[in-house]
């Protein structure tokens, strides 16, 4: 009595081992970004029903899929290809559904591994809101979104897997070369209309979405911040005891760190000389600095 969404682009090579991991749910919506290769042929081989969509950012696409596709239940189970349900888990979240109280979602550990290994202590965050009534769930930002459910949020035991570098490392950087330019626009987005943010609320807020929310404006506004977050997951996370992997991987966080704050610097330059030109075109085009130039003119 669960209804499963998997947002897709390309991923023929990941989505057989998810799709093999949700055999006890008969209705499982892909929603496909326009893929190139065999990831529709594979969904549709395989009972998934799959409606295309171009993307355009994290927090539209979903909300655009939780509005839209025609779910048989009530509850809806939100993966990427390269995670996959084990088999507690399924158990756990159909057990879930049958005594929600008054949750309207639930929360899920998710656990990172790099090749075999979990990396249990480096993660950044491992709780995520991905069991939830659709009519109460919605998406902000434009990447890494936040998940605001309307209601009550529960939290389940057992794991949902993940594995980001299931692709190789090429397709890990590129693609968060491409989250990097995202992170770097909602920055700036967030300056420009005077988005807030509170260290007590990054503390102290009530929920783990709203805490995250202020953190994260909190941390785009420290110095040195790609040092500060390699230090974070390595140090203060302890990701020294995930061996090499967990070196590697605070690595990788911190030159994306790194790509987000040059974007940033870059991005806000850019605004800073487009708006400096149109407010030279404004200026030209005063009919009355106009005549004071052409007076000047036959004065001269």
């Amino acid at each position: 009595m669960i209804s499963i969404v998997i947002l897709t682009k390309n991923e023929e090579q990941d989505l057989p081992s998810c799709l093999d991991s949700l055999g006890w749910s008969d209705d499982i919506h892909v929603l496909d970004s326009c893929s190139t290769d065999r990831t529709t042929e594979i969904a549709t081989s395989r009972g998934a029903r799959v409606t295309k969509r171009e993307f355009d950012n994290w927090s539209t696409h979903q909300n655009w899929a939780l509005a839209n596709l025609p779910f048989r239940y009530p509850w809806v189970f939100y993966l990427d290809a390269d995670e996959r349900v084990t088999p507690e888990l399924a158990a756990i979240i159909q057990q879930a559904i049958r005594s929600p109280g008054d949750n309207v979602a639930f929360r899920i550990r998710r656990r990172d591994f790099w090749g075999k290994r979990w990396l249990k202590h480096v993660q950044a965050s491992s709780y995520y809101l991905r069991l939830f009534r659709p009519e109460k769930m919605r998406y902000e930002r434009l990447v890494n979104p936040v998940s605001v459910a309307n209601g009550p949020v529960g939290e389940l035991a057992g794991f949902l897997d993940h594995y980001p570098f299931s692709k190789g490392m090429t397709h890990w950087l590129n693609r968060h070369n491409a989250y990097s330019s995202l992170e770097a626009e909602q920055i700036l987005k967030n300056r420009i209309e005077g988005q807030r943010f509170s260290f007590y609320q990054a503390l102290f807020g009530k929920t783990p979405n709203e805490r995250r929310f202020h953190q994260k404006e909190l941390f785009y506004r420290l110095p040195a911040r790609p040092l500060i977050k390699f230090l974070l997951l390595y140090i203060g996370k302890r990701g020294f005891l995930d061996g090499t992997p967990g070196f590697r991987y605070a690595v990788l966080q911190s030159i994306y760190e790194f790509m987000i704050v040059l974007k940033t610097k870059e991005l806000a330059e850019r605004i800073a000389v487009t708006e400096s030109i149109r407010s030279l075109d404004r200026t030209t085009q005063n009919p009355a600095l106009e005549n004071d130039y052409a007076n000047s003119r036959t004065n001269d």
